[in-house]
Order: structure tokens, then C-alpha cells, then sequence
């Protein structure tokens, strides 16, 4: 803890008297703030939250090593699931204190929320975003928490509305939560949910954000929207995002995934356009999210090189965690860096700069990303030379067209696991960790590789990943596959169908152009008219 933080400490302890308070301006403490749409970092820089959500109420085992993993991944943020004991067992400050402490030492913003008011008015467990506040104000969470205003950012409540909630009360008890928390003396940013289980498909927080933000005596408030089977289209997305930027006012995507409950989630969408508007994301959530909802695990079993289709997109794609998160310079000192400046760039030059001398010039495909062998790791992750590298046994897992490239010895390139997905033109079944299908076949400079995401009687869900494996990026591409049974496209998004059998997807205006390494993934819904789900062997161009 620097002289800083401690100096905080101190004047916040003195400040209860009118001598201390009358010299301390309203906002002494507020190490994050917001400027209109921007999000600014202590240190007065932009920042775009990149970020990854991880539920330590339920997991708290977990949590040490979910915020190594996490920040493997370059994620420069974390959203922490606590609880103020209503629904959940209370997680109280000594532990809130060692998440903290944890945070910094991954170099990730904390972002803390209680979980207990989740879906208040539909859910009978949920408790009122006024107990949720009160947790905040707590003696033990105070303690916590002040002086940690340059890494902590409080999210009051998780969705602290279900359906049916009417504006004025939306707007009169947050506002109501705000002005409870400043006068408690917490100066940190504090970031709000939307209603409707954080979707605000009605729009409430979106037309009332102006309202919600006046009652922040320190002007100090952003808002986070949860994106799920509500933004199933690039249209709901774009709509979402831009409308609620005119309004003025800082906005996050808190939480998203691929699905929720079995309905579709763009999230290629949502990706894409944050990256566009420069609004911050945080993907839900890292392991553990029970058998309704296994394919938001971004992690499988909680590995950290076992990452679901799911976990994939969020961390390698274009738009991806991986290609666009930066740290926040209160970790930099002073200058802006890329949370994933470790990691290798998938093009000529970093190839060659790339090689592990350990492994006689092989490398790690890593779902698109190229990265060195370990010398000395023997399994999962590993930093070796000021550089992120994966242990052989873990890179060579992968399924195709992913693993072990470059001087592959035949003994090498016969130890794929059972996991590893089988491509060729007689035989498109395979098995990934994720119990997902997939088949692939590479051309010169694009590979596609054709994933069943989701699955039902009579039908399917589907993607379709192209990623760039020229030395050049690209500024347009093409999907093309047949179905040899019954199997036939009833939907699509993020890109252009035509055909009926074979199909063709090209590229929509803002997924066509694709850098080197990166990867960009369609999605189609279709029926099975009776016969078996399929997964048709893709070429690309």
C-alpha cells in the first residue's frame, strides 16, 4: 500500500470534524470519474473496461486463482459476485479486504457487487436495493473499501429490478441508494444496473439515466446494461448502445454472454459495436455457472487452457479481450499499455520473434493467437522470457485447427486428445471439451471452422469462425458449406445468407475486415427436418 493510499486513510478518519471536512473538497477521494460517456482511470486517462465476471460468493476456493487466470487472459477488469447475506451467505470485510488485495496484484480494476437484490419484484428471495446499500455502508465494508478509491468501484446492486417495475421507482430508489452511500462518505465511481434483470428492454434506465445521475452529489455514477437474449440481433445491439450514448452518460455492457437459457445472445454484436462506441464489457462468467447455464463458462472446469466456444470468442476474437484491453495507467504509472502487450502477435514478424528455444521452433496456435512453447512449464500457462507461453502438453490438446505449429515431430503431432476435433472430408463428428461439434478445413490464407453451439429436437444453433491465417489482414470474406442430410438454415446474423444448400455467408460492414490472427464468428439457427444435427465441412475466401 503506497503514502498515498495511507495519507487517504488518515484524512478520511480526521474528516468527521467540521475543521478536516471544510478543507476537504467533495470529491477528495474519487479516484475514478466520469466525463460524460467517458470512463477516466485515477490517473485522468480514458478507460474502456475490459473485463470478465467471477462469482465469488459461491466460489470463494476459487477466487486466488480465478484472478491469476482472469488476467492471464488481458482482461484489465473484474466483476467480483459478494453478497450482503439476505440470499447468500454475507461475505464481510476482512475477505472483501483480501479481494482487493488481489485485484491489484492482477492489475485489474474491482469491480464489487451485491448479488442478493437480484430481480426484486419478480424474485421472492430478492431483497431491496436499499439492504443492498446498506451493505455498503456497513462499518466492516467501509473500512474495506475507503482509501482503495484508485482499484474499487462500487455496482450497488446486480439487477436490482425484475419485470413490472414502473420508472418512478426506479429512478426514486436509486436515487435513493446513491445519496445513501455519498452521505456514508464513499466517494468512490459508482456504477448502477438496469432494471428488467439488468436488460432495460423497456428503456427505463436509458430515459431516466439524466434523473438517476443528478442525485450523485459527486456527479460520480455510471450505468451497466446486461446483454442477453433480449440483444439477439445486431439492430437490438446497435440500437441499445447508440441511443444510450446520446443521452450523455457512461455506459457498460456488466454482464453477457452466448446464450441465456437457451435463446441466443449476439454476442459478435455486442463485441463489435463496444469496440466501435468505445464502451466497455465484461463478459459472464469465468466457471461454475450450474447446469442450467454451462455454456456461459468461459473457463471449462475452471482451466484456464480449456476455454469454452464461449470463452474463446470473449478472449481471441477480433473484438475480443485479448486484441483490445489496455490496463489502467494507475497500473502503468503514467503511460498507456496494452494488457496483452505479452502476448504474441499472429503475424510474420512476431512469429519469428516468437520461437521457443526449448522446442526447436515450434509454437502455440492458440485460437488464432500464436505464442511460444514453454521451456520449462508442464502444464497450462507460463512466463518465460518476459513472455506468456503454453506448455506443450496443454498446446498440443487443442483441438484442429489449433496446437502445436511449426517443427512438429510425427510423435507430436499424434498426441491431440480425445477432445481434439477430427477434420476431413468423410468424417465431420467430433467431441470438444465444451461437448460442442465442430469440423474445419483450412484454405491458404482463411481457415473456417463450423461449431453446433446449442441444440434441441428438431433443432440447432450454430457458428461459423473465420479467422485470418494470411500475414496480411483482410478486408472481406466468404463462408460457403452444404448439409449431405436434412439439416437446413432457418436464421442467421452477422453476416449475409444466401443459397439454400449449399449456403453462403459473407461478410456484413463492420465484421469484414479481419487482422492477422484474429477471428470473426457468424451465427446460424436451423432445423434438423428429422434427421441428425450436422457439421458440414466450411471452405472460405
Amino acid at each position: 500500500m503506497n503514502n498515498l493510499t495511507e495519507l487517504k486513510k488518515i484524512i478520511y478518519t480526521l474528516s468527521a470534524t467540521l475543521v478536516i471536512s471544510s478543507l476537504i473538497t467533495a470529491n477528495a477521494f474519487a479516484g475514478w470519474s466520469v466525463n460524460g460517456t467517458k470512463v477516466l482511470d485515477p490517473k485522468g486517462n480514458n478507460f474502456i473496461f475490459r473485463g470478465i465476471n467471477h462469482a465469488h460468493v459461491w466460489y470463494p476456493d476459487k477466487t486466488a486463482q480465478a484472478m491469476t487466470d482472469i488476467a492471464a487472459t488481458g482482461a484489465n477488469s473484474i466483476r467480483v459476485v459478494l453478497a450482503n447475506g439476505t440470499q447468500w451467505s454475507r461475505v464481510g470485510g476482512a475477505d472483501v479486504t483480501t479481494i482487493i488485495s488481489q485485484c491489484k496484484a492482477a492489475k485489474m480494476v474491482c469491480v464489487l457487487e451485491v448479488h442478493d437484490s437480484t430481480g426484486f419484484g419478480e424474485s421472492a428471495a430478492a431483497t431491496n436495493i436499499s439492504n443492498a446499500t446498506t451493505y455498503w455502508t456497513s462499518s466492516d465494508i467501509k473500512n474495506a473499501i475507503i482509501g482503495q478509491e484508485d482499484y474499487v468501484i462500487i455496482n450497488i446492486a446486480n439487477e436490482p429490478y425484475g419485470n413490472g417495475v414502473s420508472a418512478s421507482t426506479y429512478v426514486s430508489e436509486t436515487s435513493a441508494a446513491i445519496k445513501a452511500i455519498r452521505n456514508a462518505g464513499l466517494t468512490h465511481l459508482i456504477m448502477v444496473d438496469a432494471p428488467n434483470w439488468g436488460q432495460d428492454w423497456s428503456g427505463i434506465m436509458r430515459d431516466n439515466a439524466g434523473a438517476v445521475f443528478a442525485a450523485d452529489s459527486l456527479s460520480n455514477t455510471m450505468f451497466s446494461v446486461h446483454m442477453y437474449e433480449v440483444y439477439n440481433s445486431a439492430s437490438a445491439v446497435q440500437n441499445y448502445l447508440t441511443s444510450f450514448q446520446t443521452k450523455g452518460y457512461a455506459l457498460i455492457v456488466g454482464e453477457f454472454g452466448t446464450e441465456n437459457n437457451g435463446s441466443n445472445v449476439d454476442e459478435a454484436s455486442i463485441l463489435s459495436y463496444s469496440q466501435q462506441m468505445g464502451i466497455g464489457y465484461m463478459g459472464w462468467s469465468w466457471a461454475g455457472n450450474g447446469s442450467c447455464c454451462v455454456p456461459l463458462d468461459i473457463a471449462v472446469g475452471w482451466s484456464p487452457t480449456s476455454l469454452s466456444t464461449w470463452g474463446n470468442y470473449l478472449i481471441n476474437s477480433a473484438n475480443g479481450i485479448k486484441a483490445t484491453s489496455k490496463l489502467a495507467t494507475i497500473f502503468t504509472h503514467g503511460t498507456s499499455s496494452s494488457a496483452a502487450s505479452s502476448s504474441v502477435k499472429s503475424s510474420a514478424s512476431s512469429i519469428a520473434s516468437s520461437r521457443s528455444s526449448a522446442a526447436s521452433g515450434e509454437q502455440c496456435n492458440w485460437y488464432g493467437t500464436i505464442y511460444p512453447v514453454c521451456a520449462s512449464t508442464a502444464s497450462g500457462w507460463g512466463y518465460e522470457n518476459n513472455k506468456s507461453c503454453v506448455a506443450r502438453a496443454s498446446c498440443a490438446a487443442q483441438p484442429a485447427p489449433y496446437g502445436i505449429v511449426g517443427n512438429v515431430s510425427s510423435s507430436s503431432s499424434s498426441s491431440k486428445s480425445s477432445s481434439s476435433v477430427v477434420s476431413s472430408a468423410s468424417s465431420s463428428k467430433s467431441s470438444v471439451a465444451s461437448s460442442s461439434r465442430s469440423s474445419s478445413i483450412a484454405t491458404t490464407s482463411l481457415n473456417c471452422v463450423y461449431i453446433v453451439t446449442n441444440s434441441w429436437a428438431g433443432g440447432y444453433q450454430g457458428a461459423i469462425r473465420v479467422t485470418n491465417n494470411s500475414n496480411k489482414a483482410i478486408s472481406s470474406w466468404a463462408a460457403t458449406w452444404k448439409y449431405a442430410g436434412a439439416n437446413r438454415i432457418t436464421g442467421s446474423w452477422n453476416a449475409t445468407l444466401t443459397g439454400t444448400n449449399p449456403y453462403t455467408a459473407i461478410n456484413v460492414s463492420y465484421n469484414g475486415s479481419v487482422g492477422v490472427g484474429q477471428t470473426v464468428e457468424l451465427g446460424v439457427q436451423g432445423n434438423t427436418n428429422g434427421g441428425a444435427i450436422e457439421t458440414p465441412v466450411v471452405t472460405c475466401k
